[in-house]
């Protein structure tokens, strides 16, 4: 009877060890998975890669049903960063973007403590959709004081997070994406200072030059079309002449302002030089972009700008147009981009030869094509 007794509970102990040891081994997968995550996240610079790989690699990591990123920005920039990097902040319903840290701070307090435990209808607006979870872990991001918003991980499991269980992984987590987040952001707004056009509000030719090798590289990716469009204030020096250089950067502002509605949020807009602006349509083939120029062209056309000596300035736009098509001129050398380009800049002059106030196109680039056919709207 004893040694029955003593061979029950050795299976029982043998039971206990075997899973001892398959949650050590689970931990230690988690630790390795938590790395992983921990060094790409160190790794990033752009606001757009920290935000895509939070989300991702997060629920990935943890096995999640779930996963948030609620990040405070008082002032648009960040949403004005990810932008400008070709995010469609639509696109990424698990990210929100709060104008005041009040609602964050009546859940986390002064102390901003992290909150474990069962889903609460007041946690709601953290979390995209209708398919709220069971229990959650909210962790707010914390810098230097300063609330810069939360990661919020959700299960449907109600016993996944209760307020007893250990927190060392989710405080460092939160500790690391804080700093990552301050850093991106001190980052995005370095490379908007060098990259950025502060009197027109658009990018700079730099920050042009930087994007054109990356939406080539991306048509070739797609097998997609990119359009290249040259827009040149005409007569400008007159406007300059007539009311003053105070009046022109009003002028160069407001009409930069009017193309950017025209364009779409993943479409690049660069001023040049001087009065002539530079946009890149992705996507868009010769058609669709003299449709586009040609809007633009219009809009500049009818709208009239008033300075502060309540002068009512009109202006007109001349725009040249051109295509790449990978499926024409593949693998793409540096030579051929800036053929590309001179093709758009070669139609913007045809338009200013023919009387400006119109848009020419510049066609197809064809690599060895010895002339380039303008076709005019």
């Amino acid at each position: 009877m004893e040694l029955d007794e003593l061979q029950t509970q050795l299976c029982i102990l043998e039971s206990h060890q075997e899973k001892l040891l398959e949650r050590i081994r689970q931990n230690e997968a988690k630790l390795s998975q938590f790395h992983a995550l921990e060094t790409t996240l160190l790794s990033l610079n752009a606001l757009r890669e920290l935000v895509e790989h939070v989300i991702e690699d997060t629920k990935a990591a943890f096995d999640l049903d779930l996963v948030s990123l609620v990040l405070v920005d008082e002032d648009g920039d960040l949403a004005q960063f990810m932008k400008e990097d070709g995010l469609q902040l639509e696109s990424v319903p698990s990210l929100i973007l709060l104008q005041t840290p009040q609602p964050l701070k009546e859940i986390f307090g002064r102390a901003f403590r992290l909150h474990l435990g069962e889903f609460k209808p007041k946690f709601r607006f953290l979390l995209p959709g209708n398919d709220f979870p069971s229990s959650v872990a909210l962790l707010p991001l914390v810098r230097r004081g300063q609330l810069l918003g939360c990661l919020n991980l959700g299960s449907h499991d109600p016993s996944r997070y209760s307020p007893t269980m250990a927190t060392d992984f989710l405080d460092r987590l939160r500790a690391i994406l804080s700093v990552c987040l301050e850093n991106t952001k001190n980052f995005e707004q370095l490379r908007r200072t060098s990259l950025y056009d502060t009197l027109t509000g658009v990018n700079n030719r730099r920050f042009f030059e930087q994007r054109l090798g990356e939406e080539i590289d991306r048509a070739q990716r797609s097998g997609e079309p990119l359009s290249c469009l040259f827009l040149d204030i005409d007569h400008f020096k007159q406007v300059n002449d007539t009311y003053g250089h105070q009046t022109g950067d009003l002028v160069l502002a407001e009409i930069a302002s009017q193309i950017r509605s025209q364009l779409r949020n993943n479409d690049v807009l660069a001023r040049y030089g001087g009065e002539e602006f530079v946009a890149l349509l992705s996507g868009a083939n010769e058609d669709r972009a003299m449709e586009v120029a040609e809007r633009i062209r219009r809009r500049i056309a009818n709208h009239s700008i008033t300075d502060h000596n309540h002068n009512t300035i009109t202006c007109t736009l001349s725009v040249g147009v051109a295509e790449y098509n990978p499926e024409k001129v593949s693998p793409v050398s540096a030579a051929d981009i800036q053929r590309f380009i001179e093709l758009a800049d070669q139609a913007l002059y045809a338009a200013k030869h023919r009387g400006r106030n119109r848009v020419e196109s510049g066609g197809v680039y064809q690599r060895q094509a010895s002339k380039a056919v303008l076709v005019s709207v």
